[in-house]
């Protein structure tokens, strides 16, 4: 009895866990169409993702020639 038990659980377990993957997938499906419709928001997103990446930076030197400010421009200002 108890392994029939612990088995419809297990299943359960498994239903719910496989429910919220489909939703999670659902999600990132819908965030990829809204970003792919509107580059502004590919922008925003990448531009979070770079400030996450700072906030661990303590200190940055720079050593390069003369277009380092366009690339970062480039990088930055959408066109």
């Amino acid at each position: 009895m108890n392994q029939v038990l612990v088995a419809e659980k297990k299943t359960q377990a498994n239903i719910i866990m496989r429910r919220e993957e489909t939703v999670s997938t659902r999600s990132l499906m819908n965030t990829a169409k809204l970003m792919e419709d509107n580059p502004m928001l590919f922008k925003l997103k990448e531009m979070e993702y770079v400030e996450k990446i700072t906030e661990k930076i303590s200190n940055i030197s720079i050593n390069g020639n003369g277009v380092l400010i366009d690339q970062l421009r480039q990088i930055f200002i959408s066109k």
